[in-house]
């Protein structure tokens, strides 16, 4: 599933972009969770709120207050870097200034619903060509797309109810899962992960500092290390650290 913020302040062109989605979803099975926004400012806002983040902004260029580039440029600075750009306008002379913010495509309004479900198709084929770096996993009804560098750690979490429940924690959201703790060891081993506990895996990238035998995580969270383990994870964290360096 991919996020998609639409910003546009004209209310029947979000509509309209929105309705181009949903009939791209029913034709492939591909499915996106569409947000609205009537202003450059707002969807800003969600951003510096640290809410979750987009794999797809549809920014119209020309809207009141702050436009479409400049929205595009403040997220940027904010460094969601990931977001895929979509720019919608009546006017191709803006083109050449969305180049400074990474753009994805750029398409002149009115749009045809059959290139613009073409250039998504090309998006979300996009997205899978970097499958390396996300992972899926199924959250309450929905499936999640979350990006490696995005997990903080993944933990058991001990429920009465559901069985292998897992947490998987980012810096704005942790999203509830199931599965089974070793078998994520396995799978993301080669992309920083390490298994520091019989209940927690940590991303190495998000490591803080040890304290003890804690470590200290990006979002301040402490979490204990097994004790026959302290020994292997400060090792592999000091080789971690000096692979980032070369």
């Amino acid at each position: 599933m991919y996020r998609v913020a639409i910003c546009d302040d004209e209310h029947k062109q979000r509509e309209l972009v929105k309705n181009m989605l949903i009939t791209l979803s029913i034709k492939t099975s591909i499915e996106f969770k569409v947000e609205l926004f009537d202003s450059g400012e707002q969807l800003v806002s969600h951003y510096q709120n640290h809410e979750s983040p987009f794999h797809i902004l549809i920014l119209d260029v020309e809207m009141s207050g702050m436009n479409g580039i400049q929205t595009a440029q403040k997220i940027r600075s904010l460094n969601h870097l990931d977001e895929q750009i979509v720019f919608l306008t009546s006017y191709p002379e803006y083109m050449v200034e969305s180049f400074d913010v990474v753009t994805f495509q750029y398409l002149i309004k009115p749009i045809a619903p059959h290139i613009f479900e073409e250039k998504m198709i090309k998006l979300c084929q996009y997205f899978q060509s970097l499958d390396k770096k996300f992972v899926i996993i199924k959250s309450a009804y929905e499936e999640v797309l979350l990006k490696y560098d995005d997990i903080i750690s993944i933990e058991v979490v001990k429920s009465l109810t559901i069985k292998n429940k897992l947490h998987f924690v980012t810096s704005t959201q942790t999203y509830d899962s199931k599965g089974i703790l070793s078998d994520y060891a396995s799978a993301l081993k080669e992309h920083n992960f390490l298994q520091i506990h019989r209940s927690i895996i940590i991303n190495l990238i998000h490591v803080k500092k040890f304290a003890g035998g804690d470590v200290l995580m990006s979002n301040d969270v402490k979490l204990p290390i097994g004790r026959s383990k302290i020994k292997e994870v400060k090792d592999l964290y000091t080789k971690f650290m000096i692979m980032k360096m070369h």
